[in-house]
């Protein structure tokens, strides 16, 4: 696999604006009201501190205390070096539905560019593991892929008669396969001096906001959204890549703790 030399977009350079618009638009806010706006303070805090957005380790922090006595497990060095990763490493099993380990790790393993703890991790962004999701773009599904991408990648994954975005399955191969088409295609404009950027970040904006607007940005677009959509998303390796682990029989907050929790694009 080809090494990229370039930086994560955003990674440590987020003010407490973009950050809030970030998590606001992804629902976080309102879902978990005061208190959380509280953490994410401190989470701006602690990005200042040492360059990089790290609200799942506040988060988990929060809940069971970090350090000593039974709580979290963190691995700060691992942590840092999740969130500047391609997210291809081993995805932490226990950190996502049982039901879905395996269609994750399908989707993830589809090309070398993509790999489950992406997938997860973008899923945690786009639909905080809520599988019956309606954005207000016509997005559906744990996914949210667009609903045109949709029709061109979804396939009946778990031979239910039937291929919908609503059917978390169907959705979570889909979001893999056209995550790798674009990969393709992201490889492509760099090579052709098209874009300039790290790849995964290019990627994941042109899931966000369509290929055609990294053509015209020439790279990651800079704006509010597509920052903290791409921070969003990597701040989340080091809990699926279990940099971050909650005390011994415990569940991962993230998708047990709030069920709620729900975001869309």
């Amino acid at each position: 696999m080809e090494q990229q030399e370039s930086q994560p977009s955003g990674g440590g350079k987020m003010d407490s604006t973009t950050l809030a618009i970030g998590l606001g638009g992804t629902g976080l806010l309102g879902c978990m009201g005061m208190v959380l706006a509280v953490i994410i303070i401190i989470g701006v805090i602690v990005e200042c501190a040492i360059g990089v957005l790290l609200w799942p380790l506040v988060l988990i922090c929060h809940i069971f205390g970090c350090g000593g006595g039974g709580g979290a497990q963190v691995d700060q060095d691992a942590v840092v070096r999740a969130y500047k990763s391609d997210g291809t490493g081993p995805l932490e099993a226990d950190s996502v539905p049982a039901d879905l380990l395996q269609v994750i790790r399908d989707a993830g393993n589809q090309c070398t560019q993509i790999g489950p703890i992406v997938i997860a991790a973008q899923i945690q962004q786009v639909s905080g593991w809520n599988r019956s999701l309606v954005g207000p773009d016509g997005r559906e599904g744990i996914s949210q892929m667009p609903p045109d991408k949709f029709t061109k990648f979804g396939e009946d994954h778990d031979d239910n008669g039937k291929t919908s975005a609503l059917d978390a399955e169907d959705s979570i191969m889909a979001q893999g396969k056209y995550l790798c088409s674009l990969a393709g295609d992201v490889k492509q404009l760099v090579n052709d001096n098209t874009v300039t950027g790290n790849a995964l970040d290019l990627t994941l904006a042109a899931y966000d906001v369509g290929e055609e607007a990294i053509k015209q940005a020439r790279g990651v677009p800079d704006t509010a959204q597509v920052q903290s959509y791409i921070a969003g998303i990597r701040s989340q390796f080091a809990l699926y890549s279990g940099a971050i682990k909650p005390p011994d029989g415990s569940p991962y907050p993230t998708m047990s703790a709030y069920p709620t929790l729900t975001t869309g694009q």
